[in-house]
């Protein structure tokens, strides 16, 4: 982060002023678009999977296994989009997986069992998991030509897509079948797909001085490097786990057990995103003034706190509230650690932090499933705070990854 910043300061324009080429603004903003997109869909399939559960007639158990079929898409995709990027361009495949996820989100709510469900999802889970490291892996190209430290805000977007997403969710809720609100979102996606994506496809990533440089190294990064990567990997994995843990189960929680009114139990999720996006605007000045570890950890013992509000609380209120504060805490958790793996090994090191982060974030609601038949849905969630400790100890613990 200080290099970043004494970065900043030496560019054109002096600190705080638009030191971005027109094309890379353009790039920024398509980008932020394209995150924006990604958290509108997955959050507008989340709020309705009470109803897809219903239609289904599946069990807890039998659903987590189900929406294991997006873990599974995701993770295989996820290992493949790292070479695609580096044949055909992170922008190509960020603009294709976006098309193959605005098609696939209306696929759930055309099946009538557990394993069809599973099996549509397999694609959907392809599709976003493609899209995600496609999006990183270009946000990171951007990062470093701009030589700013704007990730979050590239989050921050995801966060206000989920937000937006799970609001009209929630409000379509209860006069428009799950069918036709799915279908509503396959057009919304391919449009804003049409309208951001010609963007991507005319502009390359831009080529930072860092990535020329290290154009003429060994590929690869050093045994202590790869090792610190994993670290990160795994801490946005903890807290990767907690988002998708409430993107899933956030909504049944507080229709099932806390009794709350089904458009209630959908803006459940809206304010989580909404904690996270305001997380996530203030990211930068956030780590400018505490510096990533302090950060991290901070980050990790405010969202245990926050998730142990809202699983235990016995009203719906109170769960609510602990929504937000695990938002607030999770926020800029996995934006720094995948961050961070960049700063350590370049591209790299992104794919495997953000394969291992988002990895968390579609097995963790299988996980709470099986929990949730074998105890409680509310005794599952808790797991949320026992990784979001687990990250803050794991970030301190990398405060001196600097020096791998």
């Amino acid at each position: 982060m200080p290099q970043l910043n004494k970065l900043r300061t030496a560019l054109p324009g002096g600190p705080g002023g638009n030191t971005a080429p027109p094309s890379s603004a353009r790039l920024r903003t398509a980008l932020t678009v394209f995150f924006a997109l990604d958290g509108f869909l997955f959050a507008g399939w989340v709020v309705r999977i009470p109803a897809i559960k219903h239609q289904t007639g599946a069990s807890a158990s039998t659903l987590g296994l189900a929406l294991l079929g997006v873990s599974a898409g995701a993770v295989v995709t996820m290992m493949f989009t790292g070479r695609l990027c580096r044949r055909f361009g992170s922008h190509p495949v960020t603009v294709v997986c976006a098309v193959l996820l605005s098609l696939s989100i209306a696929l759930p709510a055309q099946t009538h069992s557990a394993l069809a469900l599973g099996l549509v999802l397999l694609v959907f889970g392809a599709a976003y998991g493609g899209a995600n490291v496609a999006m990183n892996s270009a946000a990171v190209d951007l990062v470093a030509a701009l030589r700013r430290p704007v990730m979050p805000g590239f989050h921050a977007a995801f966060s206000l897509g989920g937000m937006v997403g799970a609001g009209l969710g929630g409000l379509v809720a209860g006069g428009l079948s799950p069918a036709t609100h799915l279908f509503v979102l396959t057009g919304a996606g391919l449009l804003v797909t049409a309208a951001a994506g010609p963007v991507l496809l005319r502009h390359p990533a831009p080529r930072s001085a860092s990535t020329a440089d290290d154009a003429g190294r060994p590929q690869g990064p050093g045994g202590r490097a790869r090792r610190m990567v994993l670290l990160f990997g795994v801490i946005a994995l903890c807290t990767a786990y907690g988002e998708g843990a409430l993107a899933d189960w956030g909504a049944l929680h507080l229709e099932q057990d806390l009794h709350a009114h089904p458009g209630v139990a959908a803006a459940g999720y809206s304010l989580f995103a909404l904690a996270m996006t305001a997380g996530r605007l203030s990211g930068t000045a956030l780590l400018e003034r505490l510096g990533q570890t302090r950060t991290l950890v901070a980050g990790g013992v405010t969202a245990a706190a926050g998730m142990l509000l809202g699983s235990l609380a016995p009203t719906t209120w109170s769960a609510l509230l602990g929504f937000a504060v695990t938002g607030l805490g999770l926020a800029n958790i996995f934006p720094v650690a995948v961050g961070r793996a960049g700063e350590l090994a370049g591209p790299g090191g992104v794919a495997a932090a953000s394969t291992l982060g988002y990895g968390g974030m579609l097995l963790g609601p299988p996980a709470i499933g099986f929990l949730a038949d074998w105890f409680s849905l509310p005794v599952a969630l808790t797991t949320v705070a026992l990784l979001a400790i687990a990250a803050a100890a794991l970030g301190y613990g990398a405060r001196n990854a600097a020096h791998a």
